[in-house]
């Protein structure tokens, strides 16, 4: 339940206990106040964005008189935010609703920790791909914070999405780098390395003999992708594209095109060659 109407009948229960369970936002108002009426759709709102963060309890100051003289209430519409049976904010009068945001934020939880918290769940299982995309939302919803951003780079680690995960750490500010990112750099340095193997190294080299060996260069892309240099393995085959849009009649565009399906919708990098492979083609 994410609001309510207060009666008489429920007024000790949503009002005072449920404000032990989670904070109850009190919506003093009446049919007569234009700006109650005014206020009320952004409260409501604001009630369904966080999903039973909080209750939003709505008292009818006409009807529920006595209620409304028991908190003190002078004026209309009154906003009150109780916490274990006190009231700790409020205000009076019909504010814009970002002010009403900010004085919740100051209260409840981030909207994205519900992700984080789910994310690190399925983390804690190995379950790395159900944890991406809660993080990768959260990532952005918390304006690249830098804890979040560690996870993320730990998930695209776990399943070998090294440049991926580089390119997160990158992003981290030299205040934030904690010993998680020291971790993760440390593991990004032993992944490349661990990823050379023979084939790449031999490949790597005939292509550096002959850049214009477009088969050579499908291969070593193939080669990266299997290897999950996902970023080198596009770069190649984007390159290749630029010289030849149907080589190995269409293949090579084929492949490019399942690698970013097999790196999933939302992925940073996936969305980088989208609009490369876009801006090439039209």
């Amino acid at each position: 339940m994410n609001i309510v109407e207060i009666n008489l009948e429920n007024a000790k229960q949503y009002l005072i206990e449920e404000s032990f369970v989670r904070p109850v936002l009190v919506d003093f108002w009446a049919e007569w106040c234009a700006p109650c009426k005014s206020l009320m759709p952004i409260l409501e709102k604001l009630a369904n964005e966080y999903a039973g963060a909080f209750l939003l309890a709505k008292v009818n100051s006409d009807e529920m008189n006595m209620i409304s003289s028991q908190f003190g209430v002078r004026s209309l519409p009154t906003v009150m935010l109780m916490k274990d049976g006190q009231p700790i904010d409020g205000f009076a009068g019909a504010l814009p609703e970002k002010q009403v945001r900010e004085l919740l934020e100051k209260h409840l939880p981030k909207l994205w920790e519900k992700n984080v918290n789910e994310a690190q769940a399925f983390i804690m299982a190995g379950d790395f791909n159900s944890a991406l995309p809660l993080l990768r939302q959260a990532y952005e919803e918390s304006k690249h914070d830098a804890a979040i951003a560690c996870l993320l780079a730990q998930c695209h680690l776990e399943l070998n999405r090294i440049d991926n995960a580089e390119a997160i750490l990158t992003t981290i500010k030299m205040a934030d780098r904690d010993a998680h990112y020291d971790q993760l750099i440390a593991q990004v340095e032993l992944k490349k390395q661990a990823a050379k193997t023979p084939e790449l190294i031999a490949l790597e080299a005939a292509h550096a003999n002959d850049p214009t060996n477009l088969n050579c260069a499908y291969q070593l892309a193939i080669q990266y992708n299997a290897e999950s240099a996902h970023r080198p393995a596009l770069e190649l085959l984007l390159e290749i594209l630029r010289k030849d849009r149907n080589f190995a009649e269409g293949a090579v565009k084929k492949t490019f095109m399942d690698i970013l399906s097999a790196l999933g919708k939302g992925d940073s990098l996936a969305a980088e060659f989208q609009r490369k492979l876009f801006t090439l083609l039209y």
